[in-house]
């Protein structure tokens, strides 16, 4: 048996685009920048990324979970306390999300301003 071909993001598979759609997610990649920080519990990760509402914050975490990038640990209280935390794959996305989130954060201005610029010569 041979070496397995590396996956290209370019080819037309269907299960490496869904990986890269889950990635490319803006909520996604706010929930690991907000976790590569340590475990959270959920109203802290909601107060964390602002403008989350709570059903995308809840769909996002089912999916990452569901992926394997974060652990979701129930504690038996009253009311439930449960805590979120990135798994060792999830960590494996840290440094390039960081990356990604630090570029927004860099040249968001001239993105806008290069909006406008072409916002106002559209005829």
């Amino acid at each position: 048996m041979g070496i397995p071909e590396k996956p290209c993001i370019l080819s037309q598979d269907i299960e490496l685009r869904q990986v890269l759609t889950l990635i490319a997610d803006k909520w996604t990649a706010l929930v690991i920048y907000a976790l590569a920080g340590g475990t959270l519990r959920y109203g802290q990760l909601q107060r964390e990324i602002q403008g989350v509402s709570q059903r995308m914050l809840t769909r996002t975490l089912r999916a990452l979970e569901q992926d394997g990038l974060v652990e979701r640990k129930v504690y038996p209280a009253v009311p439930p306390m449960v805590e979120y935390s990135l798994t060792p794959l999830g960590e494996t996305l840290i440094e390039p999300l960081t990356t990604i989130c630090r570029w927004a954060e860099n040249h968001f201005h001239e993105v806008v301003s290069a909006r406008s610029r072409h916002n106002t010569t559209d005829p």
